[in-house]
């Protein structure tokens, strides 16, 4: 027996990955109807966005607070329908990731700001 054969005999049938199980046809069809479902949300989102900004029905200034709603909506869509992330036991490692994610962009943004808004106030003025 080579040692491919060997390492190959050390791996039973039932020896699989999360995620890695054989689905059957329905498991698929669910999945892709997920997928499907995710991607009219998605579609939608955008497309109240673009009609949002094109458009004078809507009280001007509160164009941009109606952006930001739909854009936490468009990365929740995301999250749930795309990434799968839920709070489900099986995914407490996505949840703690997504977190840090979150927490170190929020640092970046802040510190960002921080550091412009310090250069514009100790700057120089400009005298013509």
């Amino acid at each position: 027996m080579s040692d491919t054969e060997a390492r190959l005999d050390l791996h039973d049938a039932s020896d699989h990955a999360p995620g890695d199980e054989p689905a059957s046809g329905h498991e698929i069809a669910e999945g892709l109807l997920g997928y499907i479902v995710g991607l009219f949300l998605a579609a939608l989102i955008t497309a109240v966005a673009f009609f949002l900004v094109g458009t004078s029905l809507v009280w001007r200034p509160s164009i941009p607070v109606a952006l930001l709603v739909l854009a936490v909506a468009q990365m929740g869509v995301h999250l749930v329908f795309f990434l799968h992330i839920t709070t489900g036991p099986d995914n407490y490692n996505n949840v703690l990731a997504l977190a840090f994610g979150v927490l170190i962009v929020g640092l970046i943004m802040v510190g960002s700001l921080w550091i412009m808004a310090n250069m514009n106030h100790n700057m120089m003025p400009m005298h013509m």
